[in-house]
């Protein structure tokens, strides 16, 4: 039902993830990605915090040498601003994810890739997969890694999700059950 206005191929992730930390970069890196598009909030970290924790800024240096790495946030100016500082990354605020428009501007910071060699990181079904995929990019969903602080129509789109998530899981069981996207949280 939920998916009955959406093309269902736009709420397919490429990998599900429990955090970043759980990616396999090299192997993304040797499977053609040379740019990622990065979530901030609650992705890197939690709504209530405002710089990443030193684990996610040595992970985020540590991209910096394989990808060209933008951070994309629907979050306003001044907190992605911070957070961008505290790793020396470009970023997009004001993004409206899902929509083009604040694709279209990291790919202007990251130099127009092909779309094909982007990759999006997010924990969002309804802006970062919905999105990315809309945009021809692939896309890895990880867990949030806060939800008690979440805004409340992030909580909105976590009610939609949750849709997506049961509609994914009666129509196709073999690609839910392939994604471990039970596990989703």
């Amino acid at each position: 039902m939920a998916l009955m206005f959406f093309r269902r191929a736009y709420f397919r992730p490429d990998e599900y993830r429990k955090t970043v930390f759980d990616i396999d970069y090299d192997r993304l890196r040797e499977a053609g990605v040379t740019t990622l598009f990065v979530d901030v909030d609650n992705t890197l970290v939690p709504y209530d915090e405002t710089v990443p924790a030193p684990a996610t800024a040595a992970l985020l240096t540590r991209l910096a040498t394989l990808f060209k790495i933008v951070l994309i946030s629907n979050n306003h100016e001044p907190r992605v601003r911070v957070f961008a500082a505290a790793v020396g990354l470009s970023f997009v605020h004001d993004a409206k994810k899902p929509f083009a428009g604040g694709f279209r501007r990291a790919e202007a910071l990251a130099g127009r890739p092909d779309p094909h060699s982007v990759l999006v990181i997010g924990d969002q079904f309804m802006t970062d997969v919905y999105g990315a995929r809309r945009m021809g990019y692939r896309v890895i969903v990880v867990d949030a890694i806060k939800r008690k602080t979440e805004k409340w129509f992030t909580r909105i789109n976590r009610k939609l999700e949750r849709k997506v998530l049961a509609d994914l899981k009666r129509d196709d069981p073999a690609f839910y059950d392939g994604m471990h996207l039970g596990e989703k949280r």
